[in-house]
């Protein structure tokens, strides 16, 4: 097991570089939108491409997986909603532990229970202090969670957990305002987040716009993540990975 991902996440920080994220549910692509993802994607200098979700009810993660991998050369991570959701073809895990809520069994119990075989697989595994924040509607992962979301307006709250997980040794912390959302995280969430850790920060939920995501980025996002909006509008991958690319550093500020 290589740390080549993260490493090219925390080198990009390093540099001041921002980075994309395109999020690929299994259920809502077939092997034709697949075709045209990998296509379009690539054309854009998308960094990663993040596959999963809170609920997959298709079985057909290895297909996809593999798929993308014989298409392209963007590193595939998997961003897993349960433990189920592995596949030995991508390059790392997003291994979740959710630090905003106070189930148990998402903070350790899951992962308890999968770690066997999860360490079987080779992946390259990225412990990921998991943060989902009020988007404004209820969300697939906040239904799944069993868990109440951090209030948005609660910029603190979010600021002590995140240290809280990166003094724990997590690698990565995502504030993540779910799929389908009708607010993004705020730009001073996000802020005040990003200038009391050291990790990598990734954002997602709610970026519809490439406006939006280059003020997430200039705020101190690392890492921008997509899913639902290019789902609905997939012409829209360039126009934020331009905007996402082009976006300043805190670093010097």
């Amino acid at each position: 097991m290589t740390n080549r991902v993260y490493q090219s996440l925390t080198e990009k920080k390093a540099r001041g570089q921002k980075s994309f994220a395109v999020l690929i549910d299994p259920d809502k692509v077939n092997a034709q939108k697949i075709d045209e993802l990998v296509r379009l994607t690539s054309e854009a200098s998308v960094d990663y491409l993040l596959v999963g979700g809170s609920l997959i009810i298709t079985n057909h993660l290895d297909e996809v997986v593999k798929q993308i991998r014989d298409n392209c050369k963007i590193p595939i991570i998997l961003f897993p909603g349960s433990p189920s959701q592995v596949s030995k073809y991508s390059d790392a895990l997003l291994y979740l532990s959710l630090i905003s809520g106070r189930n148990a069994e998402l903070l350790i119990g899951q992962h308890v229970v999968s770690a066997p075989f999860v360490k079987q697989t080779g992946l390259e595994i990225i412990s990921t202090g998991y943060m989902v924040v009020d988007g404004g509607v209820p969300t697939t992962v906040s239904y799944i969670s069993n868990a109440a979301p951090i209030p948005s307006d609660k910029n603190e709250i979010a600021m002590c957990t995140a240290m809280a997980g990166e003094m724990l040794g997590m690698k990565l912390i995502y504030l993540d305002s779910g799929s389908g959302a009708k607010k993004a995280v705020t730009e001073s969430m996000i802020e005040l987040v990003a200038r009391h850790i050291e990790v990598p920060l990734v954002v997602g939920g709610g970026i519809t716009d490439p406006e939006k995501a280059y003020r997430n980025c200039k705020a101190g996002a690392d890492l921008i993540v997509v899913g639902n909006a290019i789902e609905k509008d997939i012409t829209l991958i360039k126009e934020m990975s331009e905007a996402i690319h082009a976006a300043p550093s805190l670093i010097g500020r």
